[in-house]
């Protein structure tokens, strides 16, 4: 079990996973808002901490993967008053889609996928514990985190307290007793139909709070890894760090690592903003082996470019590992492969470094293109795995349409016939339709054009 370290958002450095208990990890990556059908850049952190997983299972670890669904939140009823539908309704149509779109991906379930609206009572044992411990306190149906409170606020995005915004605006200015103060619980209001019974009066919770209950009830105080979205260090990670700390004295997680943003125009993807491409689509349009190479392509902290560029060449390096695949056998590595299959996992143990990782996997395709007989797969397929891809050595089984069958079975009678013009049309014919005639001494064979 070698030693794995991951950047920290706290402490600004790349430092060793140390267990709370030997051999066992803990992981809680926030999730999408299901009030519309996730994009490209919700998918990020799904698929990076699925993979970190993936790694750490298997370097040796038992790993527990906490990922949430964010049912309750004033996006949701702002798109379900548009759409004239209830907020929970809308809420579960799209956190259906969410499942489905991410299940498109092939990288399997988080261990747990809680939902705020099922965490209710944690979240209010939570707020009452920071009452008590003066904290946080209720006005007119509101409950407000103190942060003054808290001398460690700020240690997670390294603000100045006194630079800090909410992001709530003007909700609840007049009844906080500092601007700086955020929601834990608010009252109902008009228009809301989705509440709950709670100390203070009918309402629901803020978004920090639910984060912080659903993490330490499923995980527990002190767990090694908390991940998701570089837009999320503040105020959310900051505030989920604080209310947790000052409410029990533990930390809630041990590192804070953060993925970078999906960029479309140069602009972080964003509902918001308006520049999104929706996951379905761009697994309807590229493939999910294209989209799993294009995130592996990038350092989990790098913020990443969405085009149809990269796209295509993400395709095109998925193309390159299947043509290799052909002429591999199942069996042991040659020698050469062992050192390289050792980059590969120092790599991704130092800071999960995809990038350097794939270099050295495709430094491996390169050498067995060398080879003139027969290459073991064994170790190629052990890292591919590893990045979610190891169907890439799988044999490809797409039917070949009939119209192609009967314009390859033209062209053989062409050739035979020596009319090798005739033979490159119909060659041309096969391509413009999407496949491609390959003569091979076993003679010729149909594949999807690359």
């Amino acid at each position: 079990m070698r030693e794995v370290r991951l950047h920290d958002t706290r402490t600004g450095r790349v430092v060793p996973i140390e267990p709370r208990e030997p051999g066992r990890l803990g992981i809680y990556a926030c999730g999408p808002t299901v009030y519309g059908r996730i994009h490209v850049g919700n998918a990020r952190p799904f698929v990076v901490f699925s993979l970190l997983k993936r790694f750490l299972v298997h370097e040796g670890y038992r790993v527990r993967f906490v990922a949430n669904i964010t049912d309750v939140n004033d996006k949701i009823y702002a798109a379900a008053a548009a759409a004239g539908v209830a907020s929970a309704e809308l809420a579960r149509e799209m956190g259906r889609a969410y499942v489905a779109d991410t299940d498109r991906l092939g990288l399997g379930r988080p261990d747990e996928e809680p939902l705020a609206s099922r965490a209710i009572g944690e979240i209010i044992e939570l707020i009452e514990r920071l009452i008590g411990r003066g904290h946080a306190y209720a006005v007119d149906g509101d409950v407000y985190f103190h942060v003054r409170s808290y001398p460690q606020y700020g240690s997670i995005s390294h603000r100045n307290v006194d630079e800090m915004d909410q992001g709530e605006g003007v909700e609840g200015a007049e009844r906080k007793r500092d601007p700086l103060d955020f929601a834990l619980w608010k009252a109902h209001k008009e228009g809301e139909d989705t509440a709950w019974d709670s100390p203070w009066g009918r309402g629901r919770p803020g978004w920090h709070i639910e984060c912080s209950a659903m993490a330490q009830s499923l995980l527990g105080l002190d767990f090694e890894i908390h991940g998701g979205g570089s837009d999320l260090v503040f105020p959310h990670h900051e505030n989920e760090a604080a209310q947790t700390e000052a409410a029990y004295g533990a930390p809630l997680a041990r590192l804070w690592v953060h993925n970078g943003m999906v960029r479309l125009d140069r602009e972080k993807m964003a509902k918001s903003v308006g520049n999104i491409f929706l996951l379905h689509a761009a697994l309807d349009a590229y493939g999910r082996d294209a989209l799993i190479m294009y995130f592996c392509g990038g350092h989990y902290r790098q913020p990443v470019e969405f085009d149809s560029d990269r796209l295509e060449e993400a395709a095109a390096r998925v193309g390159r590992i299947r043509e290799t695949a052909r002429r591999l056998v199942a069996g042991p590595s040659p020698e050469w492969s062992a050192p390289l299959r050792e980059r590969f996992l120092a790599a991704l143990a130092e800071d999960f470094n995809t990038p350097a990782a794939l270099a050295a996997a495709f430094e491996w395709v390169r050498a067995a293109n060398r080879e003139a007989g027969a290459v073991g797969r064994d170790d190629l397929a052990e890292m591919l795995a590893v990045l979610g891809l190891g169907n890439l050595l799988e044999e490809e089984t797409v039917a070949v349409p009939a119209e192609v069958r009967e314009l390859a079975s033209a062209r053989e009678d062409a050739r035979s016939a020596r009319d090798f013009a005739a033979a490159d049309r119909l060659r041309e014919e096969i391509r413009a339709r999407g496949w491609e005639v390959r003569d091979g001494p076993q003679g010729p064979e149909l594949l999807p054009a690359g």
